[in-house]
C-alpha cells in the first residue's frame, strides 16, 4: 500500500465560477490521494456533499503565477500577438501571493491560493505526495496482472509506432487507458473546437481545459466500464491459458530456446551495430547519472534514519516520561509518511531530472516524471522497511529489567544492525532500479531501430509451424525476438 498520504486539510481560496472568481473553500486531501473541497469547514464536519473533488492522478503542481500564466498562453496562443484584451480579463487579474496551481494535460485546471507561505508549503508537500501516490499505483504493484497490463499497453503503443516510454502509464488501469485514448482524441477535438473560441487568450485556454475535462470524463467512464465488462472474459482466458501452459511447458521452453538461438544468430550483426553506433556512446553517462540519483536519495534516507534512531536513544538516556517516549516512538514510526521529513530524500530524486531528460530524450524516452516517482517510492519503501525492522528488533530486546542507559545501549546495537541491513538492501535495490530504468530507456529505442530486422526474422519457416501448433498465446516469434534483444542489452548494461 506504500506510499500513503497523511490526510491534510485547511482553508484555501479557489478560482471557480463563470466568470471565474476567487472564493473561499475548505479543502481536504484524503489518504488515498483524492482532493475534496467544501464551502465551509462545517459542511465537511457534518458530512455534507462535497462542492468538488478530483483524484490527483496526472496533475503537475505549480507554485508560480507567472509560470502558470505562461502555460496558459502556450496552451492557446494568440496568433495576432495582441495581449491588450487579456489585461482586462477577470481570469487571474490580481496577483496571487501563495498560489497552488494544479495542471493536467486532459483535465480542468485547479487554481487554489493559501493564506500564508507556511500553509502553501504544507499544501505543496501534501499535494505532491498525493500526485505520486495516485500515479504509481501500477508501478508499485508486484501483482502479475499489473505487470501484464503495463506490458500490454506498451505493446499496443509500440504497434502504433510509439516506441519510447513516457508518462502515459501513470495511474490506475482505467486512467492509463483513458490517457492513451486522449492522446489520439485531443488533436481532433482541438481542431474542431478552437476555431470558435469563447473569448480570447487566457479565457480561451480556460474554456479549453473545461472542454477537455468533459471529454476526459466521458473517456474515463467508458474505459472503466469496459474493464469491468471484460473481467469475466479475462478470467476465462486466464484459465484457458493455464490449461494450455501446464502440460506443454517443457516443450514450449525447448522450442523457445531453439527459436531464440536462431534469432540471436540472425540479428547479431544489426544488433551489435546498433549498440556500437547508437547506444554505447550514451549508455555509460546515463547509467552514471541514474546511479548517482538513486544513491543520493538513499544516502539521504540513511541519514534521516540514523538521526531518528539516535534521537530515540537520547530520549531513553534522559529518563523521559512514558507518554513522551510513546510520542517519540510514534513519530519515528511515522517518518516514512512525513512529507516534511522526507522532502530532502525526494528532492535528491528530482535534482537530476533535467539532466536525465536531456540524456534520454534522443532515445525517445519521455518518462522522467515516472522515473523520479519510482526513485521516490523506492526511498520511502526502504525507509518504511528499516523503521519497521528497528521497531520489531527493539521490541524483542528491550525488557523492563533494563535501566535507561542499558536500554539506550541496546538500541544502539539494534540501530547498527538496521543500518547494515539498509546498506545491503539499498545496494541491491539500487542495482535493480537502475537496470529497470535503463531497459525502459534503451530497449524501445533499439526495437525501433531494428524494426526492419524484426520484420525480416519474425517469420522463420522452420519454426513458425511449430510455434503455431503449440496453440498458446504465451509463445510468439515476435515475443522471443524481443526477449533476445532484451538479454543482449542487459548484458551490456551489467558490464
Amino acid at each position: 500500500k506504500l506510499p500513503r498520504v497523511r490526510e491534510h486539510r485547511g482553508a484555501l481560496m479557489h478560482l471557480q465560477g463563470h466568470p471565474p472568481r476567487w472564493q473561499p473553500v475548505f479543502c481536504v486531501l484524503r489518504g488515498d490521494g483524492r482532493l475534496e473541497w467544501f464551502r465551509h469547514k462545517e459542511e465537511h464536519e457534518s458530512g455534507r456533499r462535497v462542492l468538488g473533488s478530483t483524484a490527483l492522478t496526472g496533475y503537475t503542481l505549480l507554485t508560480s503565477q507567472p509560470e502558470y500564466l505562461r502555460l496558459l498562453d502556450a496552451l492557446c496562443p494568440d496568433s495576432s500577438g495582441d495581449h491588450v484584451q487579456e489585461e482586462t480579463e477577470p481570469l487571474l487579474e490580481a496577483p496571487v501571493s501563495f498560489p497552488l496551481f494544479l495542471q493536467h494535460p486532459f483535465r480542468r485546471h485547479l487554481c487554489f491560493s493559501a493564506a500564508t507561505r507556511e500553509a502553501q508549503r504544507a499544501w505543496r508537500l501534501a499535494l505532491q505526495g498525493g500526485i505520486r501516490l495516485r500515479g504509481t499505483v501500477l508501478q508499485r504493484s508486484q501483482a502479475p496482472a499489473a505487470r501484464a497490463f503495463l506490458e500490454a499497453v506498451r505493446l499496443y503503443r509500440q504497434h502504433r509506432g510509439h516506441f519510447g516510454e513516457d508518462d502515459v502509464t501513470l495511474g490506475s488501469d482505467a486512467e492509463v487507458l483513458a490517457a492513451v485514448l486522449m492522446r489520439g482524441l485531443l488533436p481532433a477535438t482541438r481542431a474542431q473546437s478552437l476555431p470558435d473560441p469563447r473569448g480570447a487568450g487566457r479565457a480561451r485556454a480556460w474554456a479549453w481545459t473545461e472542454l477537455a475535462d468533459a471529454v476526459y470524463a466521458a473517456v474515463l467512464a467508458g474505459a472503466s466500464a469496459g474493464l469491468r465488462a471484460f473481467q469475466p472474459e479475462k478470467d476465462e482466458l486466464l484459465a484457458s491459458l493455464d490449461r494450455s501452459l501446464r502440460p506443454d511447458l517443457d516443450q514450449m521452453l525447448q522450442l523457445r530456446a531453439r527459436v531464440a538461438g536462431r534469432l540471436r544468430a540472425d540479428v547479431q550483426g544489426p544488433l551489435k551495430a546498433c549498440l556500437r553506433r547508437k547506444v554505447d556512446t550514451r549508455l555509460s553517462q546515463v547509467t552514471q547519472t541514474l546511479l548517482s540519483t538513486v544513491e543520493a536519495a538513499l544516502d539521504a534516507v540513511r541519514t534521516l534514519l540514523a538521526q531518528g534512531m539516535d534521537r530515540l536513544s537520547r530520549h531513553l538516556r534522559g529518563n523521559p516520561s512514558g507518554a513522551r517516549l510513546r510520542r517519540e516512538v510514534y513519530a519515528f514510526g511515522e517518518m516514512p509518511w512525513d512529507p516534511e521529513l522526507m522532502r530532502k530524500c525526494y528532492r535528491e530524486a528530482e535534482r537530476s531530472l533535467g539532466t536525465l531528460g536531456q540524456l534520454a530524450a534522443p532515445f525517445g524516452f519521455l518518462g522522467t516524471q515516472s522515473l523520479v516517482f519510482g526513485v521516490q517510492d523506492l526511498a520511502q519503501q526502504l525507509m518504511a522497511n528499516a523503521v519497521a525492522t528497528f521497531l520489531q528488533l527493539a521490541d524483542q530486546c528491550l525488557t523492563t529489567s533494563l535501566d535507561c542507559q542499558q536500554a539506550a545501549e541496546q538500541l544502539g546495537r539494534v540501530g547498527g544492525r538496521v543500518l547494515k541491513k539498509f546498506q545491503s538492501d539499498g545496494e541491491a535495490e539500487q542495482r535493480r532500479c537502475v537496470r529497470g530504468w535503463l531497459l525502459s530507456i534503451f530497449l524501445p529505442f533499439m526495437l525501433s531501430q531494428l524494426q526492419r530486422s524484426c520484420r525480416t526474422f519474425q517469420k522463420l519457416p522452420e519454426f513458425e509451424g511449430d510455434v503455431l501448433a503449440m496453440g498458446s498465446q504465451a509463445l510468439t516469434i515476435e515475443g522471443i525476438y524481443e526477449d533476445v534483444i532484451r538479454e543482449v542489452l542487459l548484458q551490456r548494461i551489467d558490464q
